[in-house]
């Protein structure tokens, strides 16, 4: 897993591109460097879970988990079928989802493919169950797949549309890489993620009542979620400059009054937090972590504020002076849901089924690589989620 790659983001200088825009901008040599870099990334931390796991690499079968040989070979299947085997893969957002698509390359070894990874056609809890392809077998299958994706890459146009899937794959394996930590931090390995200490005070910004274009417009890559710019009223608000500290959160712990965090104990000491399997003393000016949504409205109905609508936080984002983030997901107020106009994109699965109730999160964590930090990006996931990196900042009117 890459060591300190990640840092906490301020405000930008005008006309700045953040790492994120670059690759959404980006022609083939940075996505030949990009997918390159992100493979090493997943093939690193995969090794360190097999270190630590053995070669039989079970873990639990629980909701928060997957079987990392099945992330694995799940990573190169959704390469190839998006970029190797599609037939449409120069049409971009306008290709059909579901045209047959070429052979898998596993199929000469009498190996179903698609029965195996397709993370649409097989439930989450039947993976336990399958006969998966061995590491060494899933690694030389990732190698090919990368050289397939990186030749066909040469010759794509080097565009928004001939580049679309190369991007899209690209952002797939950096989510599931940032998702190998937070189940690395769950089962206790280090897989070698080093945040930095941030040294950010803490602050409140006042911003004026304004309107605000919620939505990607222009050239890049967007995910289907994000398109369908609008525009939307914004009342005059105050906002954390950062995200709620351990300091701030755990007096209400203390008072009794919410549950220890996960990952977290009292101790003769003082509090320490268990990470990937070490217990050290905590931070208390560290931003909290693993909160769950509903942890994050308890404690603003406790200080008598609120979470900050996705609105809010993007106009903070991109306006406030010294407003950082990037240290955690934050939760909001906001529910995720599409915006005007919305159509899904070939990947039909990406937002669509989630439209369900659940809320945005903002920002990003210290596991997210940086090509994934982008204030416009939506991530989410049910409330109760507390393995993942989140946390959340404050507002009020």
């Amino acid at each position: 897993m890459d060591v300190n790659r990640s840092s906490i983001v301020c405000d930008a200088p005008a006309g700045a591109l953040s790492t994120a825009d670059m690759t959404r901008h980006g022609g083939g040599p940075t996505l030949a460097g990009a997918l390159v870099e992100a493979r090493e990334r997943t093939l690193r931390q995969f090794a360190a879970l097999e270190a630590a796991l053995g070669p039989a690499l079970r873990v639990p079968c629980t909701p928060e988990l997957n079987l990392p040989l099945w992330e694995l070979g799940h990573v190169g299947w959704f390469a190839d079928w998006w970029i190797a085997r599609n037939p449409q893969l120069g049409s971009g957002v306008q290709a059909d989802p579901l045209v047959a698509r070429r052979a898998a390359r596993q199929g000469l070894r009498g190996i179903d493919a698609d029965a195996l990874y397709d993370s649409s056609a097989v439930p989450h809890d039947r993976r336990w169950q399958l006969d998966l392809p061995d590491a060494h077998a899933t690694r030389a299958d990732l190698s090919a797949s990368l050289d397939q994706t990186l030749a066909l890459l040469r010759d794509a146009p080097d565009d928004d549309t001939g580049l679309y899937f190369f991007r899209l794959a690209l952002f797939h394996e950096d989510m599931h890489a940032e998702a190998g930590v937070y189940m690395a931090q769950a089962l206790g390995i280090d897989v070698g993620h080093r945040p930095m200490a941030v040294h950010v005070e803490p602050g409140e910004a006042s911003v004026p009542a304004t309107a605000w274009r919620l939505g990607w417009v222009g050239p890049g890559f967007a995910f289907d979620n994000e398109l369908g710019a609008h525009v939307v009223a914004v009342n005059a608000f105050e906002i954390d400059t950062r995200a709620v500290t351990w300091a701030r959160y755990l007096p209400m712990v203390d008072a009794g009054l919410a549950a220890v965090p996960r990952y977290l104990r009292r101790t003769p000491g003082g509090w320490q937090v268990q990470r990937f399997g070490t217990w050290q003393a905590l931070d208390l000016q560290a931003a909290a972590c693993h909160l769950g949504a509903q942890e994050a409205r308890a404690w603003c109905r406790w200080a008598g504020r609120r979470l900050p609508t996705e609105a809010e936080w993007e106009v903070a984002a991109h306006t406030v002076p010294g407003f950082a983030w990037g240290e955690v997901w934050e939760w909001t107020a906001s529910t995720f849901a599409p915006f005007p106009g919305f159509a899904p994109h070939p990947y039909l699965d990406y937002s669509q089924p989630w439209f369900d109730g659940r809320p945005v999160l903002k920002g990003a964590s210290t596991a997210t690589h940086p090509r994934m930090r982008h204030p416009r990006y939506r991530n989410y996931f049910t409330a109760e989620r507390n393995d993942i990196f989140a946390g959340f900042r404050s507002a009020r009117a």
